[in-house]
């Protein structure tokens, strides 16, 4: 079992940044791929970012298009933390995020393929 806890999330104005935090408690937390994805008023759950575990080739890293070149993520398997910094913030990037783990070393984009969620945080971006 993985426990996820999110943290972070706030009010920003447009083109300001902010940074969450996913904390994980549990065994074998570095093989797995740790993923951001985010969920928008009124619209489905979609994916932002994520770390392969170990396990696979190497740790990579993937974004949605929406956001490369502004979140950065990061992975610190001795803290327990992935974290996920998000610069120049749109009003679009206003939504619930949530972290997610994949027994999968690789991981995806789909969110039905993780395992273990938080409860998210939430992050408003105003114009």
């Amino acid at each position: 079992q993985v426990q996820l806890v999110e943290s972070g999330g706030g009010l920003v104005q447009a083109g300001g940044s902010l940074r969450l935090s996913c904390t994980a408690s549990g065994r074998t937390y570095d093989r797995y791929a740790i993923a951001w994805f985010r969920q928008p008023p009124g619209r489905e759950r979609e994916f932002v970012a994520r770390f392969t575990g170990i396990g696979w080739n190497g740790v990579r890293t993937y974004y949605d298009l929406s956001v490369k070149g502004r979140f950065t993520i990061s992975r610190d398997n001795a803290k327990n933390t992935v974290s996920l910094q998000m610069d120049s913030l749109k009003p679009e990037d206003t939504a619930i995020y949530y972290c997610a783990a994949d027994e999968n070393s690789y991981g995806s984009t789909l969110w039905t393929d993780y395992d273990y969620w938080g409860r998210g945080t939430r992050v408003t971006v105003s114009s």
